[in-house]
């Protein structure tokens, strides 16, 4: 039986050392705001933080997880769903199908908390989560909103929401 930290509690599990770190947090842990993607740490939708940096979980065998390492999933940005970002992709309508989202805001927590105020190069170098709904104009505004920033042309309250 080994041990992984994630969203600070110690979980167990019985995977073999060279299972991917998503497939442990999704099969075994039931953390299945992680999502499989590529399989090639290529889109980024199964992006956690691992002590706090962002990584491509898909790829990360889990025997290279010290039980002391801290792993944070999506579920564990915040107790209530109030985390900033998810706040800011809430009221910019970023998300379409939702697929990639949970990688994207994983990798825009981790850049926002080392770049508190990220420009449009910090945001093109760090965000490197493939979208096929093409929601990156989105995604931009959605950081710099939570940032406290300009949101590059769109203005939060003025934003239209689609009807329910």
């Amino acid at each position: 039986m080994a041990r992984l930290n994630v969203n600070g509690k110690v979980r167990e599990h019985q995977a073999e050392p060279d299972t991917p770190l998503l497939w442990v947090l999704r099969e075994q842990l039931g953390m299945t705001g992680t999502k499989y993607g590529c399989g090639i740490a290529q889109c980024g939708s199964c992006t956690v933080h691992l002590d706090g940096q962002p990584v491509r979980s898909c790829v990360l065998p889990v025997s290279a997880v010290q039980p002391a390492q801290k792993i944070t999933t999506i579920e564990g940005l915040s107790a209530h769903g109030d985390h900033p970002l998810q706040k800011a992709w809430v009221n910019l309508d970023v998300p379409q199908c939702g697929y990639c989202q949970s990688g994207m805001l994983m990798a825009a927590a981790a850049l926002l908390k080392k770049t508190p105020q990220p420009t449009d190069a910090d945001i093109d170098r760090e965000i490197t989560n493939i979208c096929r709904c093409g929601t990156f104009n989105r995604v931009r505004a959605a950081i710099k909103a939570a940032a406290g920033g300009k949101t590059a042309g769109l203005d939060i309250v003025h934003v239209v929401r689609r009807p329910a």
